[in-house]
């Protein structure tokens, strides 16, 4: 079994993925959350810019301080990452593999020889989960093909290989 992920075909460049680490990546998605909770989606450049426009206040204001907390959250979310279940949107990776612009559908090769089609139009509906309580997925990975929407969360496309953009 292969442990990475191809994005091939109608792109102009060509990406070879390895979801092992991912875990560390600040993209990642809690799936234990995800299709649970209200899930809201966020502008994380707008969330960046308002939480250090709090931080620059509170500066100027207080002096830097440090809570006495911090180790602690940061061990939290050491231990968060490493027990999770995470995934990762797919667009953020064909962003930089830039398909072609007479590229018409997006199939997912699987290791059983199936191939999985679908409209280019649907490109931000894809999450690739690739953690299940903190343990890369190996026996029928290296990524499952969950659909944003969670309707096919008990069935998701397994023993993906490859994204391939025609």
């Amino acid at each position: 079994m292969k442990a990475i992920v191809q994005i091939k075909g109608n792109v102009r460049h060509s990406i070879t993925l390895d979801p092992s680490v991912w875990i560390f990546d600040d993209r990642k998605i809690d799936l234990d959350t995800y299709f649970t909770d209200d899930h809201v989606e966020k502008d994380e450049l707008e969330e960046y810019k308002k939480a250090m426009g709090k931080h620059w206040s509170r500066e100027i204001m207080e002096g830097a301080t440090f809570p006495p907390t911090l180790e602690t959250e940061k061990d939290f979310e050491k231990t968060r990452d490493l027990t999770g279940t995470y995934g990762m949107y797919l667009n953020h990776f064909l962003k930089n593999a830039t398909p072609n612009e007479d590229a018409k559908t997006i199939s997912f090769e699987t290791t059983d020889g199936d191939n999985h089609a679908f409209p280019l139009t649907k490109l931000d509906d894809f999450i690739l989960k690739y953690s299940v309580d903190g343990k890369p997925i190996i026996e029928d990975g290296p990524v499952h093909i969950l659909f944003k929407d969670g309707s096919n969360i008990e069935n998701p496309i397994r023993n993906v290989i490859a994204v391939n953009i025609d």
